[in-house]
């Protein structure tokens, strides 16, 4: 090999890992100030009225494009008892919930919980996991870092003019970095 060429092949496989961890930070640009969003408000689209999954609605707390997509806030009303997710997996995002008030019953991998007031669950990126509102309401905060596609999931779900079937739900969790892969839990 001429040294040329070898030198060019260095510095290419040297600086691979730096170009592979950049980040595109071409879509929004990081907000450079603070912002409050009020109790009971959802910043950018109002409430999100859900449909398919659950009835539930959704307030916009902080955005991915808030973050440069680094993390997304969201706080659910849950109104809809006995229902919630299908057993599905992010491909890319790990996710946090955190009860502000009502019962929840979740499955993460094998394993289930219950979560009242005031507990949290972490549920990893690649892991199933599914939950479902055991009281007559709730509300939750929801976390996702990366932010990802789940704010424009929410947004997709609710400009519905139907009540989507399983089949059209499992495209839209698909379209959106998600992957449905089991029924919803049941609740014994």
């Amino acid at each position: 090999m001429k040294r040329s060429k070898f030198i060019g092949a260095v510095i290419a496989l040297a600086s691979t890992p730096f170009v592979a961890g950049a980040k595109q930070r071409t879509i929004f640009p990081r907000k450079e100030e603070g912002f409050k969003i009020p109790a009971g408000e959802g910043r950018i689209h109002g409430h999100i009225k859900l449909k398919g999954v659950n009835s539930n609605v959704l307030d916009v707390k902080v955005s991915g494009s808030d973050t440069d997509g680094d993390l997304a806030i969201f706080e659910q009303t849950s109104l809809s008892p006995g229902r919630g997710t299908p057993l599905h997996l992010h491909h890319f995002q790990d996710e946090i919930f955190y009860v502000i008030e009502g019962e929840y019953y979740f499955q993460v991998g094998d394993k289930k919980f219950n979560l009242t007031k005031g507990d949290s669950i972490f549920l990893p990126r690649k892991v199933p996991h599914a939950w479902t509102q055991i009281s007559e309401t709730g509300k939750m905060t929801v976390t996702m870092q990366p932010a990802g596609k789940l704010e424009n999931f929410f947004v997709t779900v609710s400009a519905l003019d139907h009540e989507p079937t399983a089949k059209e739900m499992e495209k839209i969790f698909s379209d959106n970095e998600m992957q449905v892969v089991g029924p919803p839990i049941k609740i014994n």
